[in-house]
């Protein structure tokens, strides 16, 4: 009997599901997303693929060896502000923090309009008003000491009133208490014994960092979303139990891998960002099995365009993330987004009169004009379509009509405004979002210290294929990889199924060189406890557990801290760090930092600072072998050929006649040259003049460019 590993991810516009079977053949199914009810979508794709199998619903179910779920609840919860009232505990004379935040309110260089009007910004709107605030007495000092023991009258009288106002969950954030943990442990008791069941979120069990202001936020956001994601996940994870499901749920995280269902109800901000962030993880192993380390993953779907980096075989992480303007502590994968995908709306502006393209996205409903469900501004997938990118009555398969006729009179419209032809528009408005799109790849690669042109670039998503000829060619890179065929659209929720579990365990001790090894050491063992504790308690077997240890360090004076990993450690319960090894450290600190400040830019006689210990505890879920197919002498790409239609490219500015390849006929070692159109199941591949694709034995298509 086949038994399947399964991975779900819930996208702005549609849901996907990956099934890997165990003889390492898969199967995918995309279905509109459904909100607010997003598990209806979840559970309509995989009945897509148990269809395509041949099994019944609960059949399927019952031979799934593991489920992982990408969810997006938390972060629509945030978007649209349908959170819950939280009640906010901390220090007494520390209730404003949150309302104070940072004098950049959230604002960075990726939104530039906000940027250069800067004084026109606000701050948003409060997630916790100040009637929901209480301080309470306690102090800690920044050792650890107490130095005014917990008022635990006061605590009870603040949460008293703050139940009587009707708040539905509680942060607790108090100074210090990543430091010593006692007291803020002892109000979340206090709240429970006052009301059983509510959900209570405290920073030291979910960011244990030094920084007030980051923490709280991370702390309120993470109450903030806490019952609406916990009861979907409750809800979720009953309703597949009822269809035979019988193994744990696994849900993917921000940090690259996934989490229990039970870890995730209790922390839910682990989940935001997790299916931009499976995208990398999907892209980190296809790329150890074709031996590709430096990978850019950009991943296009209907609403935005993320950007990841993979170097020698790591993804780049970051501690601190940001949503609507609030900035909080999290340890993740780095991902940067904007607003350009298949929906970005394109408009004329009044003033300037010139066109412009997102970030405001028509969603899957009403979807672009396409669609046929009101909407009369044309999209990024509406210039496709006029463009010739994509076939009306092929589009995923053939299971949705799309009407050519609204797509070209919606950029007709935008035409007359601008004084240019239909074509010369919809060029346009796929030319803009392309070039979007290398703007932030330049970015996010060179603020790593990164040149893009020592990458390849991975592109997937239902519309990435569609455009990566184009912005990588920007970029000067000179290889775009479309993952596995079909599955390229659906990559995200590949990237669930093959996550491994994953703990992310973090521990501030700010100590200047010369630094104390022992107690460097003393810190390091804890933490690997302290991470391979709670793996065991997921039920992983200890001899399957994989430690890898980080430190965030700086220059002493300084507030920019940067991530150096540490050497892997021959002794696996036993990190312990060497005198050679600590000097090691404080080389591999001198290079990281200056790869991404300037060759120069460190001071060799200047004290370091370490700031931040951590550990990713990680598990392979399952070891997974895809298959190869042989490859093919004396085959052509003129046995995939389904025909020919009208095309326009920008880069010759006008149509031809162009071929039309069906994806799934090409096979290992194929080459078409440009220009044509590759379709599959679920994407296209639009293969530019000057350029060349081929296909592997994993059926990779591999766009060249040319001269």
């Amino acid at each position: 009997m086949d038994h399947y590993q399964v991975g779900v991810d819930i996208g702005g516009t549609f849901t996907d599901c990956v099934v890997i079977t165990s003889k390492g053949e898969l199967l995918a199914a995309k279905s509109p997303s459904t909100p607010p009810a997003f598990a209806n979508g979840m559970l309509n794709a995989m009945g897509l693929v148990a269809e395509r199998l041949g099994l019944g619903f609960e059949e399927f179910c019952g031979r799934i060896k593991l489920l992982t779920h990408g969810t997006t609840v938390g972060t629509n919860t945030l978007i649209q502000r349908r959170g819950s009232k939280v009640g906010l505990i901390t220090t007494k004379g520390h209730e404003d923090i949150i309302h104070i935040m940072r004098g950049s309110r959230g604002i960075d260089s990726r939104n530039l309009n906000q940027l250069v009007h800067f004084p026109e910004s606000q701050k948003p709107v409060p997630i916790v008003p100040k009637r929901y605030i209480r301080g309470v007495s306690e102090r800690i000092d920044c050792n650890g000491n107490v130095v005014v023991e917990l008022n635990e009258k006061e605590v009870l009288a603040s949460v008293d009133e703050l139940l009587a106002m009707g708040v539905e969950a509680f942060a607790v954030c108090l100074l210090w208490s990543f430091k010593q943990p006692r007291h803020e442990l002892r109000i979340a008791e206090l709240i429970r014994q006052r009301a059983p069941g509510m959900f209570v979120s405290c920073s030291v069990e979910l960011a244990p960092k030094w920084g007030e202001y980051e923490r709280l936020t991370a702390t309120v956001l993470n109450a903030y979303i806490g019952p609406v994601t916990s009861n979907y996940l409750k809800q979720l994870d009953q309703r597949l139990k009822l269809a035979g499901y019988r193994h744990p749920l696994q849900i993917t995280s921000c940090g690259g891998g996934s989490i229990s269902v039970d870890r995730a109800i209790q922390a839910p901000l682990l989940t935001l960002d997790s299916g931009p962030v499976s995208g990398v993880t999907a892209s980190k192993f296809l790329g150890q099995l074709i031996r590709c380390e430096n990978i850019i993953t950009t991943d296009m779907g209907g609403t935005s365009f993320d950007v990841g980096i993979i170097h020698n075989g790591r993804p780049a992480y970051n501690s601190i993330a940001n949503v609507a303007q609030y900035e909080y502590f999290i340890p993740k994968v780095d991902i940067q987004a904007i607003g350009s995908g298949g929906g970005s709306l394109a408009r004329v502006d009044a003033l300037t009169r010139t066109l412009r393209v997102g970030p405001d996205s028509a969603g899957a409903d009403p979807g672009p004009a396409c669609y046929g469900k009101g909407n009369l501004i044309p999209t990024v997938t509406d210039a496709d379509v006029v463009l010739g990118y994509i076939d009306p009555d092929n589009f995923l398969g053939g299971r949705i009509k799309l009407d050519r006729k609204k797509s070209f009179e919606a950029v007709e419209r935008v035409a007359k405004e601008i004084g240019l032809s239909v074509m010369e528009t919809a060029a346009g408005i796929a030319k803009i979002a392309e070039f979007k799109m290398a703007d932030i790849i330049r970015k996010t690669t060179v603020e790593k210290g990164f040149d893009p042109r020592d990458f390849t670039v991975f592109a997937f998503g239902g519309a990435g294929p569609v455009h990566a000829g184009v912005f990588s060619r920007e970029l000067g890179v000179q290889r775009v990889l479309i993952p596995l065929n079909r599955i390229a659209s659906t990559w995200c929720a590949f990237g669930a199924a093959t996550a491994d579990m994953l703990h992310v365990h973090e521990q501030v001790d700010i100590q200047s060189s010369p630094f104390n090894l022992a107690h460097v050491n003393k810190i390091l063992l804890k933490l690997g406890q302290n991470a391979s504790k709670q793996m065991k308690q997921d039920g992983v077997n200890s001899s399957k557990i994989h430690l890898s240890f980080s430190i965030d360090m700086r220059h002493r004076g300084q507030i920019n801290e940067v991530e150096v990993e540490l050497p892997p450690f021959s002794e696996r319960a036993k990190p312990q760090l060497t005198k050679a090894g600590l000097e090691q450290l404080n080389q591999l600190f001198y290079a990281r930092y200056e790869a991404i400040y300037g060759k120069g830019s460190s001071y060799g006689n200047a004290r370091l600072e370490m700031v931040t210990f951590r550990v990713r505890a990680r598990s392979a879920t399952q070891e997974l072998e895809l298959k190869r197919s042989p490859r093919k002498r004396q085959s052509k790409p003129s046995v995939a050929l389904s025909g020919h239609r009208q095309v326009y490219w920008s880069d010759l500015s006008k149509s031809i006649k162009t071929p039309i390849y069906n994806g799934a006929l090409l096979s290992n070692g194929l080459l078409v040259d440009g220009p044509a159109v590759v379709e599959t199941t679920d994407t296209n591949i639009v293969v530019q003049p000057k350029q060349q694709l081929r296909v592997d034995a994993l059926g990779n298509f591999e766009l060249h460019f040319v001269s």
